[in-house]
């Protein structure tokens, strides 16, 4: 892992429950000594990337995460135009509904949505990158991305998040090539014990994969008939995405179609 991976990995321990974090917790975080995190907030911090409490000597995200978050959204309004295609899925299906872009090996979440109707709701952390092998988003991406990426992540470390998180690469292969044969993925238990979830690969431009949009559902009401009831609204809203995106399904997917690329 090179310098500059190294401090910027540092911002990912940021999150909505931890938005401060001291040099003391950073070590612990890490698992690297003192001088170097010293030496790598330092140098996040003279570029703006942190900022850094003066009372509490603590570092929080700094600006210039939010002049290129503008930027980003400016320039390639991901996040407005995902936006509402989300929630009318989560007012349709009265169910969490989350998007996500990969970042690397993992997936970055960029938007999510739940109306709360249910007493039993989803605990969704928009700050948390979610794994590919042990998320139903996840078993969409690799089901259709750069075989290099789906060989990588199965021939690497595969944590077990909850006790019924698949780490076998055998496993995770065969249900990989379900999702690219129906074109849904499914995940239940892996990456939180209480909820269930589907998800559907969004795609770009150039017919890559980019992302996956998801409904997760309290593992209490995963009903056969409920997640039954998921597929054909998830089907539209990842079709929307994937054109608002300019993009387009590739030729094998079994949601194209021919007319206009997408199903």
């Amino acid at each position: 892992m090179g310098t500059i991976t190294k401090a910027l990995e540092m911002l990912d321990f940021f999150s909505k429950s931890r938005s401060d974090i001291g040099l003391g917790e950073f070590v612990k975080l890490t698992g690297r000594d003192k001088a170097t995190v010293h030496r790598h907030l330092v140098e996040l911090l003279q570029n703006g990337w942190l900022e850094q409490d003066q009372t509490t000597r603590a570092y929080r995200l700094g600006p210039a995460i939010l002049r290129l978050s503008a930027v980003r959204e400016t320039t390639y309004p991901t996040r407005a135009l995902i936006r509402p295609i989300v929630r009318h899925l989560s007012e349709t299906l009265g169910e969490l509904v989350h998007a996500s872009l990969l970042q690397g090996d993992q997936l970055s979440p960029i938007y999510f949505a739940d109306l709360g109707n249910y007493g039993v709701q989803v605990h969704f952390n928009l700050a948390e990158l979610l794994p590919l092998h042990a998320t139903s988003s996840g078993l969409a991406v690799l089901a259709f991305c750069d075989p290099a990426l789906r060989d990588r992540i199965l021939a690497g470390d595969l944590p077990a998040y909850t006790a019924t998180t698949v780490t076998d690469p055998d496993t995770l292969l065969e249900m990989i090539e379900t999702a690219r044969q129906t074109g849904i993925a499914g995940a239940a238990k892996a990456f939180d014990a209480e909820v269930a979830s589907q998800a559907i690969a969004i795609f770009g431009s150039d017919e890559k994969v980019v992302g996956a949009l998801s409904v997760s559902v309290p593992s209490v009401r995963a009903t056969a008939e409920k997640m039954s009831e998921i597929r054909g609204p998830l089907i539209d809203a990842a079709r929307d995405i994937t054109r608002s995106l300019g993009g387009s399904y590739p030729p094998d997917h079994p949601l194209y179609r021919s007319a206009d690329g997408v199903k």
